[in-house]
């Protein structure tokens, strides 16, 4: 009997100890936490992407701060579904507005501006949220590359329609979701669209490279108009954005080891929220933030001429 309590005492300790090393990797894996205050009363955010994952958690954060949100999605079925949850969540407050957004159909972008740009009278913040990743080959409604298209150039587009309303708003920002992968690779403009070597990592770490260079080039050109322009690393997150990482016969298994292993979305949305509500990154346009800190930009995503050259490239493929 004495050895069965001895055994027991020591799986007891063995299961503390787990629990307390699990409790502490979890900690380190959810990152930088927003613990900004501010509210967001009488302003319009811009959310895309906000029907699920990360941007769904920006939303409900900024509707809970008294933010007008419009939720940018491309499934107004599933953005009323999640502006319900929101509304739940919030116990009826927040105002939340869906709009249909098909960030890769240059059509969809322009017909979103022209009626956001009817109906609201003001633009404190864009948060660029939505993407896509790990993607097979396969081309937008205008023929360019999907990453490409939809994480970049819908973006681009979307952002300099709405441009002149943020010029107009005091102190407005516009936020752009990014990676840490874009560290590790270079746009190569004679193969923007992947005619030749397509590779479903390169490609979205390119997209996410030209996130962080039409960061830096439209703060630079946006300079001492009042406009603050942030892009940043939310981290590896747990999103529907995963969903071309793994066949759908080993999500029953991998899913809930990545829900352990990586952010949450509410994690993963913590630096997006930071970027647009926090007043002390005001005037601070043109920087890069990753766990709610200031990061330092890589080589690639610091080159003022690759960002020009980038810029020009995007007019002329959005017809802008």
């Amino acid at each position: 009997m004495d050895a069965w309590f001895e055994r027991a005492g020591w799986l007891a300790l063995y299961a503390l100890i787990l629990g307390m090393a699990f409790i502490l990797w979890r900690k380190f894996v959810e990152g930088g936490v927003c613990r900004s205050g501010e509210r967001m009363d009488g302003k319009t955010v811009v959310v895309t992407g906000s029907n699920t994952g990360m941007g769904k958690e920006i939303a409900a954060d900024m509707a809970s701060r008294g933010a007008r949100v419009i939720m940018a999605c491309r499934s107004m079925e599933r953005g009323n579904k999640a502006a319900d949850d929101i509304r739940r969540k919030l116990g009826g407050g927040g105002t939340l507005i869906v709009q249909q957004i098909d960030l890769g159909s240059l059509k969809s972008v322009r017909m979103f501006c022209k009626t956001f740009l009817k109906t609201e009278k003001r633009l404190d913040v864009l948060i660029n949220n939505a993407g896509v990743f790990f993607c097979p080959q396969m081309v937008t409604e205008d023929g360019f590359e999907y990453h490409f298209g939809v994480n970049h150039l819908g973006h681009f587009l979307l952002t300099n329609l709405l441009l002149e309303l943020l010029k107009k708003t005091p102190n407005s920002r516009v936020v752009l979701v990014s990676s840490f992968t874009y560290n590790f690779t270079s746009l190569d403009f004679d193969n923007l669209n992947y005619k030749h070597s397509y590779g479903r990592m390169q490609a979205y770490m390119r997209s996410k490279l030209a996130n962080v260079l039409f960061a830096k080039e439209l703060a630079r050109r946006t300079k001492g108009m009042g406009i603050d322009v942030f892009s940043l690393n939310p981290g590896g997150v747990h999103t529907d954005i995963t969903r071309y990482l793994l066949p759908q016969w080993a999500m029953p298994v991998c899913d809930p080891l990545m829900a352990l292993t990586i952010k949450s979305p509410r994690a993963g949305a913590q630096t997006a929220i930071y970027c647009a509500v926090a007043s002390e990154v005001q005037g601070m346009s043109g920087s890069y933030f990753s766990d709610c800190k200031e990061k330092a930009v890589g080589k690639d995503g610091m080159n003022e001429g690759i960002a020009k050259k980038l810029w020009e490239v995007s007019e002329r493929m959005t017809d802008l």
